[in-house]
């Protein structure tokens, strides 16, 4: 028998839950559906629950209620199927089985709070800083002081501030040197010296003069000496008349008197210092010569630099060697000396030509005892009078010295360590300063190729000697022919 079945979305009265109640046709006979027990009758309010039960041991009930709206037609069957199939029991609850160290543990967060570890409980916080606005009393505004600015009296800019800030400021003396080389030929230097006079002092020009004699112009140099003897303020001064005439000596233009006692015994000792170091510099070293004389006579002490520099220029010419000696004699015999790094190493220089390397050494020692650090140009001095000697385990020592000392080694320092490393016949580290050498962006020269070359083959390393002949050609240079004699020989021997 057919029928046509449809389902009534209704409210139950008594429990207020939504029941699915099917309606079928006219033709068809009425009938309903039996509800359950629980659905009759309303559902009693849910007791307080017994605090004395722990309830979270107890396994979790579920129950669903489903909610409908009219839909599909078929949803709604399944959901009134679903909803069929509510528990007898709504009370039946299982339980879990726990373990004994499970209980102990949910029932510990019950029983208080959670044991901390050992240690300090609580934390100190630090106060939190005063706020000024509440530390501050009550009270009205005060005004703004305002304070005049007084500026120092370095940064007043008055006219005897002005005078001695360029009196010995080397920029603007070098300039005034600049605008006397400017000027015409007929034009004196009085014209320029004029303007800048009300900044000028004692000792302030001997810049200027120098200047003048380092430009090749003797004769500004003398018109500037000139107008200073007319300035009251500007004479007597030794140091002008000193650097004149040093400029003048230089130059030629300086004439000699022919009565040196009367000089000695009126020139201060800066000025017999400029004239013999002028004399130097331009190459009267006899004229030089005859000066120190005088001034050893007449008890005069010369300053030890001069010596210096008067023996490096006279160790040039070897018929001057027995005056050189009595020059360093002369030195040795003083109770103090007072040397530059610069006059020590040139009075070493002239130590090792003359085959003194004693003085070499004690040079060295005293240098270093005198609390100064030895450049490189003093080490490879150093070195290369060792190197002469033949001690070459004491100049690798001071090789060693220099590069503890963290001395970056020039072109010359280079050339001196490769040679050693060569008379040692040390290949190794000969090659090892020879790469050192161009990655420190210097060129090898014509001896580097020749004694590397030298040391390869005495080695048989006619492979690497090839290849260091092929770069010294490719770099412009041609060695001698006995050493292509040498290299064609050992060419040869080897059958390559």
């Amino acid at each position: 028998m057919a029928c046509v079945c449809s389902v009534v979305v209704g409210r139950a009265p008594a429990c207020g839950l939504l029941t699915l109640v099917p309606r079928f046709s006219s033709t068809t006979r009425v009938g309903y559906r039996k509800l359950r027990k629980n659905h009759q009758s309303p559902r009693r309010s849910k007791l307080p629950p017994d605090f004395g039960v722990n309830l979270f041991l107890k396994k979790p009930t579920t129950e669903s209620l489903l909610i409908h709206d009219n839909g599909d037609s078929s949803d709604d069957e399944e959901e009134a199927e679903a909803a069929g199939e509510v528990e007898e029991d709504g009370n039946h609850e299982d339980l879990i089985d726990w373990e004994e160290d499970e209980i102990e543990a949910i029932s510990s967060l019950f029983q208080g709070r959670i044991p901390q570890k050992p240690g300090k409980l609580t934390r100190e916080r630090p106060l939190p800083l005063p706020l000024p606005h509440k530390i501050r009393p009550l009270r009205l505004p005060t005004p703004k002081k305002r304070y005049k600015f007084i500026p120092p009296k370095s940064a007043v800019s008055t006219p005897s501030s002005v005078s001695n800030q360029l009196h010995k400021n080397p920029v603007f003396l070098i300039n005034l040197a600049k605008r006397i080389s400017g000027l015409k030929t007929d034009e004196n230097a009085s014209l320029v010296l004029k303007k800048h006079a009300r900044f000028l002092s004692k000792g302030s020009l001997s810049l200027t003069i120098r200047e003048l004699g380092h430009m090749g112009l003797p004769e500004r140099a003398l018109e500037t000496f000139c107008w200073a003897q007319n300035q009251p303020d500007l004479v007597p001064d030794d140091r002008i008349l000193a650097s004149t005439v040093e400029v003048l000596a230089r130059n030629h233009d300086l004439k000699v008197p022919f009565d040196w006692q009367s000089l000695t015994t009126l020139a201060s000792r800066g000025v017999m210092e400029a004239m013999i170091r002028g004399f130097i510099r331009g190459g009267k070293l006899q004229l030089a010569l005859k000066l120190v004389s005088v001034a050893k006579r007449d008890n005069r002490v010369l300053d030890a630099g001069i010596y210096a520099k008067l023996a490096l220029e006279l160790i040039k010419n070897p018929d001057k060697h027995s005056l050189v000696a009595e020059l360093l004699e002369e030195l040795g015999n003083r109770d103090a000396l007072n040397l530059t790094q610069q006059d020590c190493t040139a009075l070493m220089k002239v130590s090792i030509r003359l085959g003194k390397f004693e003085i070499v050494e004690g040079l060295c020692d005293w240098f270093k005892l005198s609390g100064r650090e030895p450049s490189v140009v003093m080490y490879t001095t150093l070195i290369h009078s060792r190197y002469t000697e033949k001690k070459y385990r004491d100049a690798l020592a001071a090789v060693w010295e220099m590069e503890g000392s963290n001395v970056l080694l020039d072109l010359p320092a280079y050339r001196v360590v490769i040679k050693l490393c060569v008379a040692l016949n040390d290949l190794q580290r000969a090659s090892r300063y020879f790469s050192k050498l161009k990655e420190a962006g210097f060129s090898p020269t014509y001896d580097m190729y020749k004694d590397l070359v030298k040391v390869h083959m005495a080695s048989g390393r006619l492979a690497k000697s090839k290849v260091i002949w092929k770069e010294a050609e490719v770099a412009g240079f041609k060695f001698d022919k006995p050493m292509c004699t040498q290299f064609l020989q050992l060419e040869r021997e080897q059958g390559l």
